[in-house]
């Protein structure tokens, strides 16, 4: 069954700062764990988020471009930090400072994703905002979404190259 199309409200869903949202997924991204805050804050049923694709939260402000970058991360058994903008079931949204990390067995072979996130500092996610503005407007001059994407990264990889920083050191300085 198609899921509804969700409109962003505008309204930012609060959290606390020492609150941890976390979730589990398997390897094409379909939610395995979540704890109660990732519940709370999605505002969907639990039995709905669990089996669902972790997609389900994406919220269309997010440029493509970071979720090649974290995908490409990940299955290579790295881990990566970003900001990344939810929306909730209701269109709300909330921000995050997400650390995403695969999931090993004992042969080392990635098995899932692991993702811990955060509330970020508001002067934070301001500096993100403009940044994934100038991504999204980049994915969207083209005309399919996969050209947009491939050209919203490398716009990205171009701005860090400028700036002579590795991706880690400038989400780490933001």
């Amino acid at each position: 069954m198609a899921r509804p199309i969700i409109k962003p409200t505008g309204v930012e869903c609060p959290f606390d700062q020492e609150e941890l949202i976390v979730s589990k997924t398997d390897l094409k991204g379909n939610i395995t764990y979540a704890n109660d805050v990732f519940v709370r804050l999605s505002k969907y049923p639990r039995d709905e988020v669990i089996g669902a694709p972790h997609s389900l939260i994406r919220h269309p402000a997010m440029p493509r471009c970071m979720f090649k970058m974290l995908w490409d991360a990940i299955q290579s058994k790295k881990e990566m930090f970003a900001y990344v903008v939810n929306m909730a079931r209701d269109g709300d949204h909330y921000w995050v400072f997400a650390h995403v990390t695969p999931t090993l067995d004992p042969q080392r072979n990635v098995i899932g994703f692991h993702s811990n996130r955060r509330k970020p500092d508001r002067a934070q996610v301001g500096k993100i905002e403009t940044l994934y503005a100038k991504l999204r407007d980049e994915e969207n001059r083209h005309r399919n979404a996969k050209d947009g994407m491939n050209a919203g990264h490398a716009m990205l990889i171009n701005l860090l190259k400028d700036q002579g920083v590795e991706y880690d050191e400038f989400v780490f300085a933001v």
